[in-house]
């Protein structure tokens, strides 16, 4: 009743569940007016915090990544040295992108992940911005990506992974040319590409 924030990182394997019964990983239960969200956590990387003031965490967040405009974006990569997939997966720049979506969007545009967002030119950085819009559209009209143990509010498994075309398919041949998929690190964090249809 006297205001406040209420903030919930879902961590690695966080879920939230709307009207489930709790289980062994459940670890908050919210009753609010139109039902019980739990919060389930295997492994207990996540996060429940409630503050009077706007959190500085997020705060700090990058703009939504199906809301920022194309001349902003692109004047946000001008900007960055760093590699192309660090900066998608870099939550001030935008933000809960992740790792799939990273892949799945440089895919598409044809950008490999270690190109230096600031040397892309201007179309390359339209492609860039219309693949990540199309591929989370895509995965949410889907459910998401059911890789582990991911589901819904309402307990349902996502079908996106069966459309990912480079996403932990090391060896596999490339949908649109047949070279094996690629494997490497950027930042610590597995990127999948073809090393043909993606250019740095």
């Amino acid at each position: 009743d006297g205001g406040g924030y209420l903030v919930i990182h879902l961590g690695m394997t966080g879920r939230l569940l709307l009207d489930s019964p709790a289980g062994k990983h459940t670890h908050a239960v919210l009753t609010l007016d139109r039902g019980v969200l739990l919060y389930d956590d295997s492994r207990q990387f996540g996060c429940i915090q409630f503050s009077e003031e706007f959190p500085a965490r997020v705060a700090k967040l990058g703009p939504e990544p199906l809301e920022v405009p194309f001349e902003d974006f692109a004047a946000a990569l001008k900007r960055r040295k760093t590699r192309i997939k660090a900066l998608l997966l870099n939550q001030s720049f935008l933000r809960g992108l992740g790792n799939i979506y990273a892949d799945e969007s440089l895919f598409r545009a044809g950008i490999h992940p270690l190109a230096v967002p600031s040397r892309l030119r201007r179309d390359r950085a339209r492609r860039l911005h219309e693949a990540i819009l199309a591929v989370l559209t895509e995965a949410i009209a889907a459910g998401g990506s059911s890789i582990s143990d991911y589901v819904d509010a309402h307990g349902r498994k996502g079908f996106f992974q069966l459309s990912h075309r480079v996403y932990q398919r090391t060896g596999e041949p490339c949908v649109t040319c047949g070279t094996p998929i690629r494997r490497v690190l950027v930042t610590q964090r597995s990127s999948h590409f073809c090393p043909k249809c993606q250019r740095r």
